[in-house]
């Protein structure tokens, strides 16, 4: 298969291609692997990669699932699979080798998909944008190597918009599929809480903020990859509403009636929203309009916005404690702190002073915010958002040099409707519906009510009918 072939399907289009006995696993996987060595140098996106141990699974890939043996990349944040080592994106953990398959691991090989690689994140995930000194530099944004494509799923955000992979795992504990693909032009959904399983080794992420998922260039494929993964875990402590038929199949359906959409266009505490992405709500609203139904610039819900950033501080804090003790509480040598950036060692102080009160009234404030946003969205099907305040931003300027207070309420004014949704735990994806003058992507955020995938899946679908970006594709 030539370049140029490559890049112009998606991951069911090569599952088409596989089964039909087109091309083989093998031949598909050399050609990611000559993706990735011809474009990975020019923007950092990939770590820990194995492509002998991709090109094994290959040989012997027996076509099964949705995705018959598709070339796939893990984000390096702990997603348990022993062939490829994690690092977290610290120096701390560097070459770290997890002895067991996650649940979620096991669902994406049951789906037919190949891991050959890792994809880079900042400092323990807890950036929007990918500049870990665990990289060896920063990852790039393939439409503008001198910004972010986002975090902390930088890495596969930048992979896939780069055409290394059609598919590729990401998660999101405060926007982290969302930032990625607002930044690097493709679609991230997150799901909601408990939809995808979390163990066997934890039950959840970051006090429930945290979730998994995938970033595609198609909403089919989210939908295909959701379908495959999906699912309650036995064991865990949440579970979403279970789908009454494949996401596949919902995607294709049309809406019986209107939907009703609340568009909020001035962030919480009146953050501003930049003219781009303000831009990019417009085009998102007239979309929506023109196929009939009701966008309403509505309030915001009376959230305190300052309490809720403080609540997640809080809780970040705490995980980045538990992270780093399970390293070094029982190692002699000293010196660890050396291989912590300024920020995160912070928040390891932070939290390792944290009393038990504060945490639980931070988790408390979550589940006070998902009650809110529940109630709020009663009126309306769903709320249109921009994805991001500004557009992708410049490598360099929101860095863990600082206090981890600080680094996370500068965050917070850059990603100020995002982290929200994943105190809710409700779904939300963002779509590449604009691309700024100077060519950047600039997502909007596209929010449903508690286990509503199938309908967001749907509206999405609509969406990219309407305004496809799938050959909208960096020039790298």
């Amino acid at each position: 298969m030539i370049k140029s072939e490559y890049r112009k399907r998606d991951a069911l289009d090569f599952a088409r291609i596989l089964y039909n006995k087109e091309l083989t696993p093998l031949e598909l996987m050399e050609c990611a692997i000559s993706r990735a060595e011809e474009v990975n140098p020019k923007i950092n996106a990939l770590c820990n990669l194995n492509f002998e141990h991709g090109r094994e699974l290959a040989r012997s890939a027996t076509l099964k699932g949705r995705f018959g043996a598709l070339p796939f990349l893990l984000k390096d944040s702990g997603l348990a699979y022993p062939e490829l080592l994690n690092s977290f994106g610290s120096r701390l953990f560097a070459g770290l080798k997890i002895n067991f398959n996650s649940t979620l691991t096991h669902r994406f090989l049951e789906d037919g998909l190949l891991p050959f690689g890792r994809t880079t994140v900042p400092e323990f995930s807890m950036a929007p944008t990918t500049e870990a000194v665990q990289n060896g530099g920063p990852t790039r944004n393939p439409w503008d190597r001198t910004r972010s494509p986002g975090g902390s799923s930088g890495g596969a955000g930048a992979a896939v918009a780069a055409g290394i992979v059609p598919l590729a795992h990401g998660s999101d504990g405060g926007g982290s599929i969302r930032i990625p693909a607002s930044c690097c032009g493709i679609y991230g959904l997150k799901p909601s809480r408990g939809l995808i399983p979390a163990g066997p080794a934890r039950g959840e992420g970051w006090g429930g903020l945290a979730t998994d998922g995938v970033l595609s260039r198609s909403v089919r494929d989210t939908a295909a990859a959701l379908d495959g993964v999906a699912g309650m875990e036995i064991g865990a402590p949440y579970a979403a509403p279970s789908k009454t038929s494949p996401y596949a199949f919902e995607i294709d359906k049309p809406f019986k009636r209107p939907r009703r959409i609340a568009m909020w266009s001035i962030g919480f505490e009146d953050i501003p929203v930049d003219p781009e992405c303000f831009a990019a709500l417009r085009t998102a609203k007239a979309l929506l309009e023109k196929m009939g139904h009701e966008i309403v610039d509505a309030p915001l819900p009376p959230i305190n916005f300052s309490k809720f950033v403080e609540a997640q501080i809080n809780v970040m804090a705490a995980n980045v404690t538990v992270t780093v003790n399970g390293k070094v509480r029982n190692d002699p040598s000293s010196g660890w702190q050396e291989k912590l950036e300024p920020a995160i060692l912070d928040a390891y102080r932070r939290g390792k002073a944290l009393s038990a009160e504060t945490y639980a009234l931070a988790i408390a404030r979550f589940h006070t915010i998902g009650r809110q946003l529940e109630t709020y969205i009663r009126d309306y099907d769903f709320i249109l958002t921009p994805t991001l305040m500004q557009p992708p931003a410049e490598l360099g300027v929101i860095t863990t040099d600082d206090d981890f207070f600080g680094f996370r309420t500068k965050i917070s004014r850059y990603a100020t409707f995002l982290a929200i949704i994943n105190a809710s735990g409700q779904p939300a994806a963002s779509l590449p519906l604009h691309w700024s003058e100077s060519g950047l992507p600039i997502g909007v955020q596209l929010i449903a009510p508690f286990g509503g995938e199938a309908d967001l899946l749907r509206m999405s679908a609509r969406l990219e009918e309407a305004q496809p970006w799938f050959d909208r594709v960096p020039d790298i």
